[in-house]
């Protein structure tokens, strides 16, 4: 059972997403519970490859071809794990602010959060405030923001205000991210976290929610 999970776990981290796919088929015939297959091989996997990403040992070509075979075992996984009543282990909302419509940095942590277990809400570019509110009021424990455009970093503070006033402050919690913002920026606004990079984002999203 255990040789399995490490032959998903190393098919994952080289990013073999025909091997990855027919190692979680074979693993269910063997019979290794869903959770069992995505925490000992999927999520165990991208955990070494984020960490390899933010220690810059791969790049992102690299995690970009892990994130496909994560996909090709979730897509066997998700319908399973629901039927057995798993949950992730939160769901969060993610969204690149009003006025900018960059997305590759947004798209990275995603793959990373849902590579950790997170379901991940994906609300696209030029997100306006309105929108985080109604992720929030739509059961999130998180929201993601990103910005990668200066004039656009006020649409952050927009946003959390927004939060703050439907009522979510201290219930949904905030993280902001990107190449120009930085931690004072975070603290300034009253963001409840800040990420540097992808690889950071899962740590931070699971010391905001207190997720061991």
């Amino acid at each position: 059972m255990k040789d399995a999970l490490q032959k998903i776990f190393d098919s994952l981290v080289q990013g073999q997403t025909p091997m990855v796919k027919e190692l979680t088929i074979g693993a269910l015939e063997q019979g290794l519970a869903p959770g069992e297959i995505l925490d000992g091989g999927l999520v165990a996997a991208m955990s070494v490859v984020g960490e390899r990403f933010g220690n810059r040992e791969i790049y992102l070509p690299d995690v970009l071809l892990s994130a496909r075979a994560m996909y090709a075992g979730l897509d066997i996984l998700e319908p399973l794990l629901a039927a057995s009543g798993v949950k992730p282990v939160a769901k969060v909302a993610m969204g690149t602010v009003g006025g900018d419509i960059h997305d590759i940095g947004k798209n990275l942590v995603g793959i990373m959060m849902r590579g950790a277990g997170f379901e991940v809400i994906d609300l696209g570019v030029d997100v306006s405030p309105q929108k985080f509110v109604d992720a929030a009021a739509g059961g999130v424990s998180l929201i993601g923001m990103s910005a990668l455009v200066g004039a656009t970093m006020p649409s952050m503070q927009l946003t959390i205000q927004a939060l703050d006033e439907a009522g979510f402050q201290g219930k949904v919690k905030t993280m902001i991210g990107g190449a120009i913002v930085t931690q004072p920026f975070a603290d300034r606004i009253g963001a409840d976290g800040f990420a540097p990079d992808a690889a950071s984002a899962v740590d931070k999203a699971k010391e905001l929610l207190a997720i061991g």
